[in-house]
This record gives structure tokens, C-alpha cells and sequence, in this order.
């Protein structure tokens, strides 16, 4: 089955070189809009994905994680997943697995559009701002089996009801294990909103007080006592940026600041927000505004 190239892909109207895999539909038993079964090599619920490379999908999948641990990267964020974890990648979501024999357990895919839109809705199938990477404690990852096994059975059963019934039984089966899914996804953000609130309050007092001068995110975590993965996840949370994104966006506001409210010569405003080197810092503020210092100037005057 062949991939196509998207344009426009991150909504910047270029592209991006990325292939999307629409849903194998003709893999799946009885050509229903899912699949679900085992993990790792030999399967070939991917279609013809390059696994290992970074390429999109156009459906949901969910892997249920019984070894690891296993790094995935979903949208240039890396995961690392371990035995009881669930990893749940959404249509359009930039992704690359690791070596696929690493990959253990059971892996859930289904094609926007298999279920109906009230369904859609009430499983949250399309809240990007929820984590991928979730972890169930004991008596949710014994449900979200349970109900997985249950719909793996439906899926497999093609002899005990026609196919109009047999879809309509693993739509309701998929709902049932996807309600679970869905309320460990949102208590899941949650506690990870409590935690990273103070995280990234931290961190953003420590930015105020320090952009001028330190542009490190490994310098913050280590100040703060925090790894820098940590810090890379509150701020995330909180922003939706990384922390060095975050800290640039600082520095760029104090060097405009400057830039348009004193007389100060180039070269000084990019030494007062910790470029010395003011060609550097002709570069960092094109690449952040896409016009240089002087004609930012310019434009105010």
C-alpha cells in the first residue's frame, strides 16, 4: 500500500517531506475498520510504513506495552515506555518506532470513522492535548486488559454472526475499552498538570531572573534539582513549548524591548540579552523574527 507526501502537513502551507499511511484496511479480518493483536515482528498491521523512519498515519493506535522498556518518538517528543504502559498515537501525529522486535504485547488500530460521532466524542479519540504515553495503575491495566482481550475475541470470531452483526459487536466492544482509555488519558493530564505546575513555576521565575545571562535548559534543570526530561514535560504541559523555546521567546521579547525603546547600539542590546558576539546575535533574532535587528528598528522609527 503506498504512503503519500502531505504538504502543509504542521499548517506552515510547505512541505514537509513526511509520508502519511492511510489505514490497511484490506489487512484486517473481514475488512472491518480495525485490527488488534499481537505485537512485534512478523505483524503486519503497519502496512508498509518504514517503521524506523519518521512517517505519519492517518488512523489511531494504541499499544498495550507487556516488556520493555521500548523509546518511541511521537511528534519529535521521545517515550519510553515499559511493561503495563500505553502508548496512544493519534491520526496525523508525526511518530518513529525503535527496533520493532523490542515491541511487545498488544497493539490496537482502528480508521477514523469506524465509530459513530457520539462515540467519537465521549472516548475523546482526537484530544491532541492529552499524553500519549499513559500508565495504568493496577486495577486500571487489569480493566483495559480485560476489555482489550474482549475485543481481540469479537475481532477474531468471524463464524458466530454475519459481518453486519460481528461490526456492530466490536464497535460496542471498542467503545467499552476506549471509555476506559479515555478516563485514564484525562486523570492522567491532570496529574501531570499538579505536577508540573510547580515545575514549570519554578523555572519560569528562574528564567525571569536569569535569561539575561544563561540560555542552558541543562543549566535550569541542574539549578532546580530537576532532570532535564522533567523539565522538558512541565513545560510542556504549562506552554506547549519546550524550555528552550520558552527561554528564547524571553530573550527575543527583552531584545525587541530594547530595540525599540532605547538607543542603544546593536551590538550592546545583543550583550544585554547574553550575546556577546553581536553577528550571534543578528543571527538569533532573524531566525526567531525572520528580520534582523536593524530592520526591526527600522520598522518602529
Amino acid at each position: 500500500m503506498a504512503g503519500r507526501t502531505i504538504q502543509g502537513g504542521d499548517g506552515d502551507g510547505g512541505m514537509d517531506g513526511i509520508r502519511t499511511f492511510p489505514f490497511p484496511v484490506e489487512l484486517s479480518v473481514g475488512g472491518v475498520g480495525m485490527q488488534v493483536g499481537p505485537m512485534g515482528t512478523g505483524r503486519t498491521w503497519h502496512a508498509e510504513a518504514p517503521l524506523e523512519r519518521v512517517h505519519r498515519i492517518d488512523f489511531h493506535v494504541v499499544m498495550l506495552f507487556d516488556d520493555g522498556p521500548v523509546r518511541h518518538m511521537i511528534d519529535f517528543a521521545e517515550y519510553e515506555a515499559s511493561a503495563g504502559d500505553v502508548l496512544w498515537i493519534r491520526p496525523g501525529q508525526v511518530h518513529r518506532f525503535s527496533r520493532t522486535s523490542e515491541y511487545r504485547g498488544t497493539v490496537l488500530t482502528m480508521q477514523p470513522g469506524f465509530l459513530p460521532r457520539a462515540t467519537v466524542e465521549a472516548t475523546g479519540l482526537y484530544r491532541y492535548d492529552l499524553p500519549p504515553l499513559l500508565r495504568p495503575d493496577g486495577r486500571q491495566l487489569t480493566g483495559l486488559r480485560s476489555a482489550l482481550a474482549q475485543l481481540q475475541r469479537e475481532y477474531e470470531d468471524t463464524a458466530t454472526l454475519p459481518l453486519s452483526l460481528h461490526t456492530a459487536v466490536l464497535r460496542h466492544s471498542l467503545t467499552a475499552f476506549l471509555l476506559r482509555l479515555a478516563h485514564l488519558a484525562a486523570s492522567s493530564a491532570e496529574a501531570a498538570r499538579s505536577r508540573s505546575d510547580t515545575t514549570f513555576t519554578l523555572f519560569r521565575d528562574a528564567v525571569e531572573k536569569g535569561f539575561a545571562t544563561n540560555h542552558s535548559v541543562s543549566a535550569y534543570a541542574d539549578a532546580l534539582g530537576y532532570s532535564r526530561r522533567t523539565l522538558v514535560r512541565a513545560v510542556r504541559a504549562a506552554t506547549g513549548e519546550t524550555p528552550k523555546g520558552f527561554i528564547d521567546k524571553r530573550v527575543v521579547l527583552e531584545a525587541k524591548r530594547l530595540l525599540a525603546h532605547t538607543d542603544m547600539p546593536i551590538g550592546r542590546v545583543g550583550a544585554a540579552v547574553g550575546f556577546p558576539d553581536a553577528a550571534n546575535f543578528s543571527k538569533f533574532f532573524q531566525q526567531h523574527t525572520e528580520v534582523t535587528p536593524a530592520a526591526f528598528r527600522a520598522e518602529l522609527r
